[in-house]
C-alpha cells in the first residue's frame, strides 16, 4: 500500500509540474477521436494533426473549420495557464543593518581540552563483553 501511495505522489507531482492536469487524461479519448476523424477526412499524419490543432497551423484550421470549433474546445491540453510572479529589487544607499563588530584576531590562543567522558557504570557488572 506504501508503495502505491508513494508512486501515485509522485506521478501527481510529475504531471502537475509539465503542467497536465486530471481532465487532460480523461480528454484523451476525444483527442484520438478527433485524430481518427483527421485521418479518414484530410488524410492527416500525427504531426500536422497535432500542428493544426496545437501549432503552427492551429489559427488556419480554425478559420476555414469553424463547425468542428465544437469538437475543437473539447480536445485535451487547451487550458491556459499563466504564472506571474512579482520581484522587486531595492537597492539602498545604506544598510539596514550595520555591524560595528569585529572579529579579533588572537594570535595567543587559549584553548584547552578536558576529556569530559567518564564511565557511568564504573567498574561493575554490567560492562560490555570484552575481547578474549
Amino acid at each position: 500500500m506504501k508503495k502505491i501511495f508513494t508512486i501515485g505522489t509522485a506521478l501527481l507531482f510529475f504531471l502537475q509540474s509539465v503542467n497536465i492536469h486530471f481532465n487532460d487524461l480523461i480528454e484523451m479519448g476525444n483527442f484520438f477521436e478527433h485524430y481518427q476523424f483527421h485521418i479518414d477526412e484530410y488524410g492527416d499524419d500525427l504531426s500536422v494533426f497535432v500542428s493544426k490543432h496545437y501549432g503552427n497551423l492551429k489559427a488556419s484550421h480554425s478559420e476555414k473549420h469553424q463547425e468542428e470549433q465544437q469538437e475543437h474546445e473539447q480536445l485535451p491540453f487547451q487550458h491556459q495557464s499563466q504564472c506571474s510572479q512579482l520581484m522587486a529589487f531595492v537597492i539602498e544607499p545604506e544598510p539596514y543593518f550595520q555591524s560595528n563588530s569585529e572579529v579579533p584576531l588572537d594570535s595567543a590562543s587559549n584553548f584547552h581540552y578536558q576529556v569530559s567522558y567518564s564511565p557511568i557504570w564504573g567498574d561493575g557488572p554490567f560492562q560490555p563483553p570484552k575481547q578474549a
